[in-house]
């Protein structure tokens, strides 16, 4: 475990100022937590307790959005699998953000049930962990009444995305935020362009190309003294049973701009292929390293998504949509053919969604984003099932579908063995086109 920084002292409050803010804000919970939770108004004066589930990049930059977005955010209580990630992120953030953060050795919690801790710490929980337990966690805080911004993707198999249906049904009937981390619908830019798409700036859709096409994305090395647990979880976005692979992992981004040019549509069917052509060494994990997926629609328009994760290849990410009277470019926010247009504004999305998840909050009008999110998610997961099988996969069998990875969130605890293993040259095994059959018949 790594030794907590030097300068730690000079930069964290102390025992007796962490108490005493917490005093203000169990007054304030003991006042009634839910008209916090439901009508926090005077912004920039109440104090809302912010709590971290999962300490990766992603998670730590969304906390310093949180605590940018509002004034009153006080980060209070962090977990992941490893506490040494808690301890240095909490450092990070401490300089990002002196006096917003407020998480003593005391909130700093590790292992699976660690998310229990965080929530009964906070009011506003941010959820960046592996996307496995997403559903479950997001679920776990909205019950206990507590607002969630949740990262993609939102589920990794059909019985995780049914889970957060049911979730966001939860935050409406509780009047509660859940944000998600699809953060393209918080692009002004994109949305104006979505918006001339609709009003028939290139005529009628006729095909959009998706593409997601990088190098491998958080690679580390294997840290000495970890388990084989620890290490899988330490670099979950190279084990399926954690992230769900690339495509519901990072083309689900791209799938649900797609979806949201078609208005929200679903596909009816999808056939893809994939596999790991060069990405073999143990570090990769067993997740593909390309894949591609043509979903058909309704009303006939196909999407062609493509990602990839291999180094010394073309790379690009683009969102492109061609119609009857021209074509657009979603990520550079521009139009070309009887309509020429662009957009040449300035916007971090990532920024956005946290300011109008604390306004929401303020507000007391909640933000539910539940409709999209699980669409867009389970768009990913039948083309990921696709590549996996070889098979055509529809709609309708992957909605109908409780498969779920093993094993079950709520039966993950410190010590286990995880469901993958490396083989005799240290590499792990993956799925087999063809030959793979995840879903019931």
């Amino acid at each position: 475990m790594s030794q907590q920084n030097a300068s730690d002292n000079n930069l964290s409050p102390t025992r007796r100022d962490f108490l005493k803010n917490s005093a203000v804000l169990t007054s304030a919970a003991m006042a009634g937590s839910h008209v916090l939770a439901q009508n926090a108004r005077a912004a920039g004066t109440d104090l809302i307790r912010v709590g971290m589930i999962g300490c990766g990049g992603r998670n730590t930059g969304a906390a310093a959005e949180a605590l940018t977005a509002d004034p009153g955010a006080r980060l209070v209580a962090m977990c992941d699998i490893l506490m040494d990630r808690v301890k240095t992120r909490r450092d990070r953030l401490r300089e990002q953000k002196k006096g917003q953060v407020l998480v003593d050795d005391d909130h700093c919690f590790s292992g699976f049930d660690g998310y229990k801790h965080v929530i009964e710490s906070s009011d506003v929980v941010l959820i960046a962990n592996a996307a496995k337990f997403h559903p479950f966690h997001a679920m776990a805080a909205l019950q206990a009444g507590k607002h969630v911004f949740v990262e993609k993707p939102h589920g990794v198999d059909p019985a995780g995305i049914k889970l957060m249906q049911q979730a966001a049904e939860v935050a409406k009937e509780k009047k509660l935020c859940l944000v998600s981390g699809l953060h393209s619908r918080h692009h002004v830019g994109y949305a104006e362009t979505i918006q001339r798409i609709h009003d028939g700036a290139i005529g009628e859709v006729i095909a959009i190309e998706e593409n997601f096409l990088r190098p491998p994305y958080v690679v580390i090395d294997r840290a000495p003294g970890l388990t084989e647990l620890e290490w899988q979880c330490s670099t979950q976005y190279h084990f399926r049973w954690l992230s769900g692979d690339d495509v519901p992992q990072s083309l689900v981004h791209n799938l649900d701009r797609a979806s949201w040019v078609l208005k929200n549509a679903a596909p009816l069917k999808c056939h893809g292929l994939g596999g790991r052509s060069s990405m073999t060494a143990p570090i990769y994990g067993d997740v593909f390293d390309h894949h591609s997926v043509v979903y058909e629609m309704e009303n006939g328009v196909r999407i062609y998504a493509l990602c990839r994760t291999t180094e010394g290849c073309y790379n690009e990410a683009s969102s492109t949509v061609f119609g009857t009277k021209g074509k657009a470019s979603i990520l550079n926010t521009r139009i070309w053919g009887e309509k020429e247009w662009e957009w040449k504004g300035n916007c971090n999305p990532y920024q956005v969604e946290h300011d109008e998840l604390f306004k929401a909050i303020r507000a007391g009008e909640p933000i539910n984003n539940g409709d999209f999110m699980a669409r867009s998610t389970m768009i990913g997961i039948m083309g990921q099932f696709s590549c996996y099988t070889g098979e055509e996969i529809t709609w309708e069998r992957i909605n109908k579908s409780n498969f779920a990875y093993p094993p079950k969130p709520e039966d993950c605890h410190d010590g286990m063995e995880p469901p993958v293993l490396p083989e005799a040259n240290g590499s792990y095994p993956t799925l087999k086109p063809g030959y793979t059959r995840l879903l019931e018949a």
